[in-house]
């Protein structure tokens, strides 16, 4: 594990693995870098640089309430940091909407592509807008959160595979519980509140680079018809569903995930440079 600092001086944790085109792994809310386990297998044609968003993991918030901004921040330093070019940002939940800030942004120009896993541009509904969630549904996590985090935490832990969890993902099931349940309950409230403010519906149409927008079947939170928008109004994507899995296909069937990232990368423009770290 490796450690940066951020401008504002909060030590920023990230894994650096492999050789060839950078894919920058940005995971969900009450994840951590951890939980692209299942991609390292990657590392013997890609440099995987699996960061812990602020607040997640071994990136703590230092007292600090986070936004998605600042995250997305952090990212961007990272990658001039680090010198990074043509990159492909793998961007899971609240991963794709870092990612998203990320690629609007001057850092934006460090990547040659983007991989979306089943997110929104816009978690809450409105009146022209269904393909989030219920304003109810957006304040009943806030209570369940406030209330008894572990119990919201544990629970949402099972919720992201799907219905019913086979034997196979069972174990993997209880380690996500039990890693989500060991964030600290009011910065998972901050960075909940500041992704539902977030709405990057007009900003999708300004990303040019390529992307891959990967949606389970089962997903709890976001169903085909958020895919499908998304694979309309980005100017170079194209959607894949998981016929098998909810809301973490990276993790539920890793094998066709990381043969669609190796196809993807395919596509896209040769690094100039290949780096190899220990």
């Amino acid at each position: 594990m490796h450690y940066f600092a951020a401008s504002d001086g909060t030590a920023i944790a990230y894994e650096d693995i492999g050789d060839g085109r950078p894919l920058v792994l940005l995971h969900g809310l009450m994840a951590h870098s951890g939980f692209f386990a299942r991609q390292r297998e990657l590392a013997g044609q890609f440099r995987l640089i699996g960061i812990d968003l602020r607040g997640h993991g071994r990136s703590k918030a230092d007292g600090k309430a986070p936004t998605i901004t600042q995250l997305a921040n952090d990212v961007a330093e990272l990658t001039e940091e680090l010198g990074l070019e043509e990159a492909i940002g793998v961007g899971w939940s609240l991963g794709a909407s870092v990612l998203w800030k990320v690629l609007g942004g001057p850092a934006g120009q460090r990547f040659a592509g983007a991989v979306i896993i089943d997110m929104t541009p816009r978690v809450m509904n409105e009146a022209s807008w269904d393909l989030g969630l219920t304003r109810e549904a957006c304040d009943a996590r806030t209570q369940a959160m406030r209330e008894d985090f572990t119990s919201f935490a544990r629970n949402a832990g099972q919720a992201i595979f799907a219905q019913p969890i086979g034997a196979d993902l069972r174990e993997l099931a209880d380690w996500t519980s039990a890693e989500f349940a060991r964030n600290d309950a009011g910065t998972v409230e901050d960075l909940w509140s500041s992704l539902v403010e977030e709405d990057f519906r007009a900003a999708l149409t300004g990303i040019t680079q390529p992307s891959l927008v990967v949606h389970g079947a089962h997903s709890q939170l976001y169903g085909p018809a958020t895919a499908e928008h998304l694979q309309r109004v980005l100017p170079n994507a194209r959607a894949i569903r998981f016929d098998r899995s909810g809301h973490a296909p990276h993790m539920e069937e890793p094998q066709l995930f990381n043969r669609l990232i190796r196809e993807f990368a395919a596509g896209l423009p040769q690094t100039r440079e290949a780096h190899t770290t220990a």
